[in-house]
């Protein structure tokens, strides 16, 4: 789902807000969240799920596929996301 249909169906469920200031309350979440994560925190919406910065070692024997050439990685951050039980049980159902 585009942000655009994200903003469009909350405004029809809340028609108190008009269409720009549900965009407003999108785009500060968003920001606030990539705040969050960027500082290394993690962020958890109960009932949702949790995400979380997980650090990668540097690796000095990683190969190129294509050219079987070593190559060295260094140290980095991933992201990762763990859904909540109650997430999980509406997705299987």
């Amino acid at each position: 789902m585009s942000s655009r249909k994200l903003i469009k169906q909350l405004q029809e469920k809340n028609s108190k807000l008009s269409q720009s200031e549900v965009s407003v309350v999108i785009n500060t979440l968003i920001e606030n969240i990539n705040n969050i994560l960027g500082n290394g925190s993690n962020l958890e919406i109960r009932g949702f799920g949790r995400w979380f910065v997980k650090k990668l070692k540097k690796n000095f024997n990683a190969r190129n596929p294509a050219t079987n050439e070593l190559i060295y990685k260094p140290e980095r951050y991933r992201l990762r996301f763990k859904s909540s039980k109650n997430l999980k049980k509406k997705i299987n159902e």
